[in-house]
């Protein structure tokens, strides 16, 4: 999946993960220089985190980033998108809280609806503490977020005394700065700036981590300290979890980002990423097939109209559990699996570092191969 960007067997982190064992050991609870390294080397990256912190996986970061959403507020209800996947237990697959673990306090938008979207954030002015986006939704089918969609609510999020989320968990990895970096106002070709970011997946070179992190004054809810000029104690959120900072993830992740998926290697996936879906979409004109994402991450979907009209949101892509959709879907899996190539059976296609164009490019034809071979059922 997308958190396998630096590869299965990296050497370089191999050696890292090795030599941490045997010269540092596994230390858990206690703040290292690592640590404070790896923090220092996400900031650098992505500008508008100023303060972060770690934790366990994406699921963990997103709950954290609510957590100081709810506090900073006063407020309980989040706004959300049908179809976003923001962890475990924050999944809005069908657009209803699934596996949720607060059913009443979520308030569900539809993905890439700008008018929509803007009224729905200004109606719950003083009832919603935040929203919280994916700037692509993964789980849903590598659907970007255009960027009217994104800065709309980043503004209205300003307007409305809302904290603005952006999930980039997945998406981090699809820009130096992460997909916030790219994604310019259509107004004043500004990139997007939100409150709080989240982060996960590949950032460690594929060890289990999380990070959350944006604005100071956000992140001071966590600060135990006196309130300067007071002699009174903040109550702060808790922030517990022994594996939190743990020896292994901080010096991986301090090399993966600095040694091995640098800004330019991050670039040259990316670009290849680009050209690799565009020679997908190529051989998908004029059937009931299509091709979404960004860069180096995207899906292939098996549609129910030949003429596209395009994929926005996940209600786009709604089909019958028996129907020819559903079908295709399976019956490409296995046909990639039998010509030598393991994808995610719902159509995710994620590049990893060492990938060559040759092997794309024989992809490719073996995608061409199926559409001939089952071109009845596509047509």
């Amino acid at each position: 999946m997308t958190a396998g960007v630096c590869g299965h067997s990296n050497p370089t982190i191999r050696n890292t993960i090795i030599s941490t064992i045997t010269q540092t050991g596994l230390n858990l609870g206690a703040t290292t220089t690592a640590e404070t390294s790896f923090a220092e080397a996400i900031r650098r990256r992505i500008p508008s985190i100023e303060q972060l912190r770690f934790c366990n996986s994406g699921t963990e970061a997103n709950l954290h980033a609510l957590s100081i959403a709810r506090r900073a507020t006063g407020l309980s209800k989040v706004i959300v998108f049908s179809g976003g996947y923001y962890g475990g237990v924050l999944t809005f697959a069908h657009g209803v809280a699934e596996n949720n673990v607060d059913k009443a306090d979520w308030i569900i938008g539809r993905y890439n609806d700008v008018e929509g979207t803007r009224r729905l954030i200004s109606e719950n002015k003083g009832i919603a503490a935040g929203v919280l986006v994916e700037g692509m939704q993964g789980a849903a089918g590598c659907i970007p977020g255009t960027a009217e969609f994104l800065h709309t609510i980043q503004t209205a999020t300003r307007e409305n005394g809302m904290v603005f989320i952006l999930d980039e968990v997945m998406t981090s990895r699809l820009a130096p700065g992460g997909l916030q970096s790219v994604i310019r106002s259509p107004y004043d070709n500004t990139v997007l700036e939100p409150d709080m970011t989240t982060l996960g997946k590949w950032i460690a070179g594929g060890m289990t981590i999380g990070a959350f992190g944006g604005r100071k004054e956000l992140l001071a809810a966590y600060d135990p300290r006196t309130v300067e000029g007071s002699s009174e104690r903040k109550v702060p959120i808790a922030h517990s979890g022994t594996f939190n900072n743990n020896t292994l993830a901080m010096n991986v992740g301090l090399v993966a980002l600095e040694r091995v998926f640098t800004p330019e290697v991050c670039i040259e996936l990316n670009g290849m990423g680009d050209w690799f879906q565009q020679g997908l979409q190529e051989r998908c004109q004029g059937i009931r097939m299509a091709v979404t994402g960004v860069g180096a991450v995207c899906n292939i979907h098996f549609t129910s109209d030949i003429e596209e009209t395009g994929i926005n949101c996940v209600e786009d892509l709604v089909t019958q559990p028996n129907g020819v959709q559903a079908i295709l879907k399976d019956l490409f899996w296995y046909y990639a699996v039998r010509n030598g190539y393991w994808i995610a059976r719902r159509g995710l296609l994620s590049l990893i570092i060492g990938t060559s164009k040759a092997e794309l490019e024989a992809f490719i034809d073996m995608l061409e191969s199926f559409v001939k071979e089952h071109h009845d059922l596509l047509s």
